[in-house]
């Protein structure tokens, strides 16, 4: 459901190598270059989009592995 505007996010934020359109929802995204700052990054640029905040249980690298993860989190913080 909010896959488009986080390919969005990512698309500006990510600064991976290739165009993020390529990749499914379940493509592993630090294993096509995401970075721990471009991480921050687009954490920032979510919670703007989405006026949500990450709680401290949800920074890891499994929340941000891929484009479904994200999703999920984004879903479950704005159902709270």
């Amino acid at each position: 459901m909010y896959a488009s505007t986080i390919r969005d996010i990512l698309t500006k934020h990510a600064r991976l190598p290739h165009d993020v359109n390529t990749l499914t929802l379940t493509d592993d995204l630090y294993d096509n270059g995401l970075t721990s700052l471009s991480t921050v990054n687009i954490m920032l640029a979510i919670e703007d989009a989405f006026d949500i905040e990450f709680p401290d249980t949800k920074l890891n690298r499994k929340t941000f592995s891929s484009i479904e993860s994200l999703v999920e989190t984004v879903t479950e913080l704005l159902n709270r």
